[in-house]
């Protein structure tokens, strides 16, 4: 399996990017596929959530309202709509995949992409 994640750049605050993450080697059916995201000098933290089949979505407090997860199913894609980013925003993203929620955090996941780098300047 692999996830990869990739749209990462740096931007100023106000601006928008759009994160995009290429799953493959199995089918996602069923599954959740998550962004987190790392800030230097903290833990990974949740961004937002998705389920494969419905589409249903969930986002951390901090974002919503700004950035908009979706997916793709006939390309295999998920993607993370970014608006109105902000300093605090930077950070390197991760998607990843889960069978299920059952903690609602990163322990749910088992399948995990590399990261882009996101950078906001002030």
């Amino acid at each position: 399996v692999q996830l990869q994640a990739s749209g990462g750049g740096l931007v100023q605050t106000g601006d928008s990017l759009r994160l995009s993450c290429a799953a493959s080697g199995r089918t996602f059916t069923n599954w959740v596929m998550g962004w987190f995201r790392q800030a230097p000098g903290k833990e990974r933290e949740f961004v937002s959530r998705i389920t494969w089949n419905l589409g249903t979505t969930y986002y951390a407090d901090s974002v919503k309202g700004r950035f908009t997860i979706s997916r793709d199913s006939a390309k295999n894609m998920v993607y993370l709509q970014m608006n109105s980013l902000m300093f605090d925003d930077t950070a390197v993203y991760y998607c990843a995949a889960a069978k299920a929620i059952r903690y609602g955090d990163s322990k749910d996941y088992v399948f995990w992409g590399q990261g882009t780098l996101v950078t906001v300047s002030s």
